[in-house]
């Protein structure tokens, strides 16, 4: 899995350093090709003339070789590799990190870093529990970073807790896993919906929802990035998108939603539908702006067509049907409903009553209930994790 990978090894200055001579050898030994770079600090705890044999290349600490002058360019490394890997990732660096504080040649190439970027931090209890440090780590999470969590075990304070750099075996592992998932939609094609609709009164004028469109962009790019080939159906919203395997149809009202997600649904393996689409549009929409001087202006509505229903009924063997409810009350009787109604697979259950969660937030709250009645309850994540989470429940059904 890892053959031809190249990957970039930041080394910072932690007793933890130590393994990342190990960390080199396994990656080496998976056929990656490795560039470590370090920070000044690392090299009080290993030396790169340990480091450099094996990894066949000459560690990158400066950003000039003191002897030729030659530059060391973060900005190409950024370009070069496949994935960022920062082991041992200290509190310092990870402050840095988590505010663009470019003082070293390792923060420099992960703020030039085109890959993504896996963090496992080495400090003491007392400090990985501060608070300072649980922000930053959050900061870089919502940045799209991914935190390998340390262990708990005795630390080099001699005290016992959670600190403890992950070990580089199993640090090895996540890479294959996360690679192994960047392939794993790989000659699929998954229509998404997204955002809001909007519903005509007249020129200026439309009934609505509060739909971001984050949830089902985050979905999109999730997709993207395991292989698939994107067609997101979206409503209005100021998001954008520039992944190569995302094709994107914007569309404004219900009946236009309606329309494109049937004219592409025979096309797909999977289909997820994300947005927040208008139940009911205006009987009547103007052609003019309605003035103020109008008495009693009643707007009556009539039902809209509706989208999962109509995918339900034309769903066939092997393709996969994925749902969401967005409930005030009664969430869980609602949703099974609307799960059984609309023949899905699975449908993502939303509370309004969850706090940070739905629209506008960039994190998300949600439960997966199944058509078979199992029920999976999540914590409060990105809305980036959180599309991970979907995504790897459409993976069990999708064959």
């Amino acid at each position: 899995m890892l053959k031809g990978k190249k990957i970039v090894l930041g080394i910072t200055g932690s007793i933890a350093a130590y393994k990342a001579a190990y960390l080199v050898r396994l990656l080496i030994k998976k056929g990656a090709e490795v560039q470590v770079v370090m920070t000044p600090s690392a090299k009080e705890f290993i030396t790169p003339v340990t480091l450099s044999p094996l990894s066949g290349k000459p560690v990158v600490s400066e950003f000039f070789t003191a002897n030729s002058g030659q530059w060391n360019s973060h900005v190409d490394l950024g370009i070069w590799a496949d994935l960022m890997l920062i082991a041992p990732a200290t509190a310092s660096t990870i402050g840095k990190m988590a505010n663009g504080i470019a003082d070293n040649m390792l923060i420099t190439t992960y703020l030039s870093m085109k890959a993504p970027v896996m963090i496992a931090p080495a400090m003491d209890l007392d400090m990985y529990k501060h608070p300072s440090t649980q922000r930053n780590l959050s900061m870089l999470q919502s940045y799209g970073n991914m935190i390998i969590e340390p262990t708990s075990g005795e630390l080099a304070s001699g005290l016992e807790g959670k600190g403890r750099m992950e070990e580089p075996e199993n640090i090895v592992a996540k890479i294959e896993s996360y690679f192994a998932s960047k392939e794993s939609l790989l000659g699929k094609t998954v229509m998404i919906t997204a955002g809001p609709t909007y519903e005509k009164i007249d020129p200026v004028r439309f009934i609505g929802n509060h739909s971001s469109g984050k949830m089902g962009y985050a979905l999109a790019e999730e997709c993207a990035e395991r292989g698939a080939k994107v067609l997101l159906v979206s409503g209005p919203v100021s998001l954008k998108i520039s992944h190569p395997n995302v094709e994107r149809y914007d569309v404004t009202s219900a009946g236009e939603m309606y329309a494109k997600v049937n004219e592409l649904f025979g096309q797909t393996d999977i289909a997820i539908l994300c947005a927040a689409v208008a139940d009911f549009t205006p009987e009547q929409s103007y052609d003019q702006k309605v003035k103020r001087g109008v008495d009693d202006l009643v707007i009556r509505l009539k039902p809209t067509q509706d989208i999962a229903k109509s995918l339900g009924l034309q769903k066939k063997t092997g393709q996969v049907l994925v749902g969401f409810a967005l409930e005030t009350n009664d969430e869980e009787t609602n949703a099974n409903k609307k799960l059984v109604s609309k023949n899905l697979d699975f449908i993502v259950l939303n509370s309004m009553n969850d706090k940070q969660a739905t629209f506008g937030y960039d994190t998300n709250k949600i439960t997966i209930i199944e058509s078979h009645g199992n029920k999976t309850e999540f914590p409060l994540k990105s809305k980036k994790e959180v599309a991970g989470d979907i995504i790897d429940k459409v993976l069990e059904y999708s064959k």
